[in-house]
């Protein structure tokens, strides 16, 4: 079944150049997943710039409660995109952050809050940008194994990323998504919580993995490396036949080699 789109935000044409925002996670546990997302961007014709100094977008400490830190943090990635291209983010809860919450975090500095209000404009979570502002068009691929997509609750709530990840994913032909019976619930991740409350951050997991081998899927697919890293252990220590992987290189493989 399609999957109706949020139309509300309106999108620019595709543009010559944009910057990727990497993530921390992505750049320390699953690089690769960066690269594919920098390829599917380049094969549309795109320069990408990956400004070298970025680290964390501020939302561990902001979403502890610790707003002083997260600005600091903050402050230091604002001057790395001063060219008015827009921001792809392999991930939706980064991409919330930077979208919805560095406004507010630079409310009132005169410097600052202008700035982080232009990055907010700019930010896209990468299936965004390659469903509305890319175009990508895949229909002419096929694939017959079916998958499971998990979303993160911020990028569901903040950034429509199941909504933009099913309707590219329905371009594929053949493709089978298959829907989980816990598909809006939490992973049990959910950044600093997972180590504050590893008991019940596990017996969520726990959960999510049931739900998702229940699909008799082979495949779980995310756009956030943070849900990948507790779903897979996960399903690593059951010894399940379901491995996850990023979003972003399950499309780049799926689209270069789909017939």
């Amino acid at each position: 079944m399609k999957n109706a789109i949020n139309t509300s935000r309106k999108y620019p044409p595709k543009p010559a150049n944009v910057y990727l925002y990497g993530t921390c996670v992505l750049d320390l546990f699953d690089p690769e997943a960066g690269v594919a997302a920098l390829e599917l961007m380049e094969r549309e014709g795109i320069d990408v710039h990956y400004p070298q100094e970025q680290t964390c977008c501020g939302q561990p400490a902001y979403t502890s409660g610790f707003p002083d830190q997260a600005r600091a943090v903050a402050a230091r990635q604002i001057p790395l995109f001063g060219n008015d291209w827009p921001i792809v983010v392999p991930s939706g809860s980064c991409a919330g952050m930077m979208k919805h919450h560095w406004p507010k975090l630079f409310a009132g500095d005169s410097v600052l809050e202008p700035l982080a209000k232009s990055i907010s404009e700019r930010v896209f979570e990468l299936t965004e940008f390659l469903l509305h502002v890319a175009k990508v068009d895949w229909t002419d691929k096929k694939v017959t194994d079916p998958l499971v997509l998990h979303t993160s609750c911020s990028a569901r709530r903040e950034m429509d990323t199941h909504i933009n990840a099913k309707a590219l994913l329905n371009q594929i032909n053949g493709l089978d998504v298959l829907i989980q019976d816990h598909e809006s619930e939490c992973c049990g991740f959910g950044g600093a919580f997972s180590i504050k409350h590893p008991e019940i951050s596990a017996a969520m997991a726990s959960d999510k993995a049931d739900a998702l081998e229940a699909t008799g899927a082979k495949v779980v697919v995310s756009a956030d490396c943070a849900c990948l890293l507790n779903i897979n252990g996960t399903l690593a220590k059951r010894h399940s036949v379901l491995k996850g992987q990023h979003l972003a290189t399950y499309l780049l493989n799926v689209t270069k080699s789909a017939l």
